[in-house]
């Protein structure tokens, strides 16, 4: 069995989000966690709690996705759940190199290796920092999460 941790430090229930990890579980893993990662210096829109309750919602019918949380660093949450590698999301070329010095540094202290997903185009313009600057103006993000 293929388990692929997919991180969320940010706030991932977006439709850009939802969709990496769907074609995650349809394509190359059997079980997918999403592991969101507690961090007391940033601030979110919403609790860990309330991200973990509504990801819970999203895949209630789906048995091969799980919601946990952590403290620390990916890595250590992908070695205690046991994943066999890491989906990372990926927006834009910006993201990708930044994502792919994280995951070499990862390979190298653990030899979990890092699939790289790109959110389709027309997900790929809403993100948690986008979604936190709309609500903090008070606008609707609605059209942007899962329906």
């Amino acid at each position: 069995m293929k388990t692929a941790l997919f991180p969320g430090s940010f706030d991932p229930f977006t439709r850009g989000h939802q969709s990496i990890v769907d074609r995650t579980v349809a394509t190359i893993a059997d079980r997918v966690i999403i592991a969101i990662g507690v961090n007391c210096n940033k601030k979110y829109t919403e609790s860990v709690e309330t991200r973990i309750e509504k990801l819970n919602q999203l895949y209630a019918d789906n048995p091969k996705v799980e919601v946990v949380s952590y403290e620390g660093l990916t890595i250590d949450c992908a070695t205690n759940v046991g994943a066999d590698f890491i989906v990372r999301g990926i927006r834009c070329v910006k993201d990708f190199e930044y994502e792919r010095d994280i995951a070499e540094v990862n390979r190298r202290l653990t030899g979990i290796e890092t699939v790289f997903l790109f959110t389709e185009p027309e997900l790929a313009h809403i993100s948690s920092t986008i979604a936190r600057e709309l609500k903090s103006y008070n606008k609707d993000i609605t059209d942007y999460l899962p329906k």
